[in-house]
């Protein structure tokens, strides 16, 4: 894991409530970020995944420290399959063991202070501001994605990272390092999670139904909708009502409709 995640949410606590207050005059209330963290899926390995475990483990205690406001735990076999009900479980553990056993997650920013956490603060907001600029250079960040950028980085870090496993320069427990001498421990089988026909029908039958209760109030909610968009006002509040009586389906295509759908660039 890179030091930087350790301070993450310091960063971007720090980023929100400055953009807030400077440039949308935002009040005290809003310039408080809450953030959502789910533990890195890239950190994931097929090989000898029963590790996969003590990596989220500490990636959670690391969100915890950081005062995230929601954890999401992946479950050790994500890099193979859907994950099982055993391995959720044991996901779920891995906070409830954090937040009832261990004693210091009690105490918030147990960290803070700390010459490395500041130092890395300063550093990873420098670096994210930095990006920042080159996005806005590319016209925001719809600009950017007509170019690419955005993807085009995320491919390079990809590579990179898959390059440095290859090569060993980046020592992985379990996959390129401290290799298993008795061959790996993958299960022979991994049961697959996969809904069943009963289960497919039975969600389309609940979506006709849902159609059929409110086609009256939906093409209502969708135009409430569409008007929102197009004269820039809140959309999210326009949405809260249109979800009680409009399917996922039905909103995206209103949605689609006034703002166009993106395409990526071949």
């Amino acid at each position: 894991m890179d030091p930087e995640y350790t301070v993450m949410g310091r960063v971007a606590r720090r980023i929100w409530a400055t953009a807030m207050k400077e440039k949308y005059g935002a009040n005290e209330r809003s310039q408080k970020l809450k953030y959502h963290i789910q533990t890195s899926g890239r950190s994931l390995h097929a090989q000898e995944i029963q590790f996969n475990d003590i990596r989220t483990t500490l990636q959670a205690l690391i969100a915890i420290y950081d005062n995230c406001n929601s954890l999401h735990t992946n479950a050790f076999d994500e890099a193979i399959t859907t994950p099982t009900e055993d391995s959720v479980r044991r996901a779920m553990a891995i906070q409830l063991i954090i937040n009832r056993e261990w004693g210091l997650a009690k105490n918030e920013n147990p960290s803070q202070g700390a010459f490395i956490i500041e130092e890395l603060t300063e550093l990873v907001e420098e670096a994210v501001l930095a990006e920042f600029e080159r996005i806005a250079e590319r016209g925001g960040v719809l600009g950017a994605m007509e170019t690419g950028f955005q993807r085009g980085k995320i491919q390079d870090e990809s590579m990179h990272y898959e390059m440095l496993k290859h090569t060993g320069e980046l020592p992985i427990i379990g996959v390129n390092t401290f290799r298993n001498p008795k061959g790996d421990t993958m299960p022979e089988t991994i049961e697959l999670a996969r809904s069943s026909e009963e289960e497919k029908q039975s969600q389309l039958t609940r979506l006709a139904d849902f159609h059929t209760r409110h086609a009256a109030q939906a093409p209502v909610q969708l135009k409430r909708l569409q008007q929102a968009v197009i004269h820039n006002t809140n959309v999210f509040d326009v949405l809260m009502d249109a979800v009680r009586v409009c399917s996922l389906g039905q909103i995206t295509n209103a949605l689609f409709e006034v703002g166009g759908q993106y395409r990526r660039n071949m």
